[in-house]
């Protein structure tokens, strides 16, 4: 009789389950992994500071071309002049001029590209204001940049129909359900049967879509009140577009807000009827305003606003704890670069800041 074989003991196979089952417990999970690494991502890539593009005015032979600031460490109120305050970028393009440089990230945050005015005004180059909103640039400036001390591509673009007379302060926002960048500008439009342009008309703003900044679609009218409007600036939070326009119309006209900031809302960007929140934003602690840019706080729940207080001071700050709200308290302890004018205020990580202060060395002070 053949003897039956006594089955292995189970204690050895339960041991190693035991052991796999605390490995499997104790181990982080791919989940926490992924976690793990986009928070050592974020602490690396965190926001270090701010940069500042803008220009100074036409009272300069190189005021009408790019200057560039960091901030001091995370304080949006106290700057350096990069490049030993010297134009960062100049034109020798259509006018040769450069103003309200705008500088947007890329949604995926590898490409920069910065778009400007085509205007010169210093000396009278440019003529009378009303001759530059008649027969002036329908183009806007563009670059490109991956890292925002090289910028290359540079390029005239036009984005305006032929029936414009200007193309004024170009600003950009990524779109998400339109998988596009929302191009905005303010333009004189003119009739079709005027070609000329010697009528009367008013700047409205108008919007196109892009996604290379080389193909604009035909543009549209984003913003017409049924007075003169420019240097519209976008600023989302949460489902919210928060848009900031300057009240064009002359003072003479007896309307209170004119040369100010008028601040709407909508949950759609191309929006052409935004809701009311505020008007005549700067009106007391500026003479008049225009050029806002707006931006939020790297460190804090708190925005802030700059105007442009045009034939005075340049810049100045304002902010507030409730975008929402309309209300903005003129900043106070503040520092910002010799005669800022209508520009820009990007976040940037520590990398780029570190790379911009190296590239760029600043002025001395």
């Amino acid at each position: 009789m053949r003897r039956r074989r006594c089955p292995r003991p189970l204690v050895p196979l339960l041991t190693v389950l035991a052991a796999l089952c605390a490995t499997l417990l104790t181990a982080p999970s791919s989940t926490a992994l992924n976690a793990t690494s986009q928070d050592t991502t974020r602490r690396e890539d965190a926001y270090a500071g701010y940069l500042f593009t803008y220009f100074t005015g036409e009272n300069t032979a190189d005021g009408e071309q790019i200057r560039m600031a960091l901030s001091r460490g995370n304080d949006p109120l106290h700057w350096r002049e990069l490049n030993s305050g010297k134009p960062v970028l100049t034109s020798n393009l259509g006018t040769k001029g450069l103003r309200d440089p705008f500088v947007i990230r890329s949604p995926r945050g590898d490409k920069f590209f910065l778009i400007a005015t085509d205007l010169r005004m210093y000396g009278g180059e440019g003529g009378s204001w009303d001759q530059v909103q008649r027969t002036g640039s329908t183009s806007i400036m563009v670059w490109e940049s991956t890292d925002l001390t090289h910028w290359t591509d540079r390029r005239l673009v036009q984005v305006a129909p032929d029936t414009a007379g200007n193309a004024w302060a170009p600003e950009a926002y990524w779109d998400d359900s339109l998988d596009a960048y929302v191009v905005f500008w303010a333009s004189k439009v003119y009739a079709e049967n005027d070609p000329d342009h010697t009528g009367t008309t008013y700047n409205k703003m108008l919007y196109a879509t892009t996604k290379d900044f080389r193909t604009f679609s035909a543009p549209k009218v984003w913003n017409d009140p049924g007075y003169s409007v420019i240097d519209s600036t976008v600023i989302k939070d949460g489902d919210t577009y928060h848009r900031f326009t300057k009240d064009e119309r002359d003072p003479s006209s007896g309307t209170p807000c004119s040369k100010f900031i008028t601040a709407e809302r909508s949950t759609e960007l191309t929006d052409t009827k935004y809701d009311f929140v505020a008007d005549c934003i700067g009106k007391g602690a500026v003479d008049r305003g225009e050029g806002p840019t707006v931006f939020k706080s790297n460190t804090e729940n708190k925005w802030y606003l700059f105007i442009d207080e045009f034939g005075g001071r340049g810049y100045v700050p304002f902010e507030t704890t409730d975008l929402a709200s309309g209300k903005w308290t003129p900043s106070t302890d503040y520092r910002l670069p010799a005669s800022p004018r209508h520009g820009t205020v990007l976040p940037v990580t520590r990398t780029e800041y570190a790379r911009l202060l190296s590239a760029l060395p600043p002025r001395s002070s």
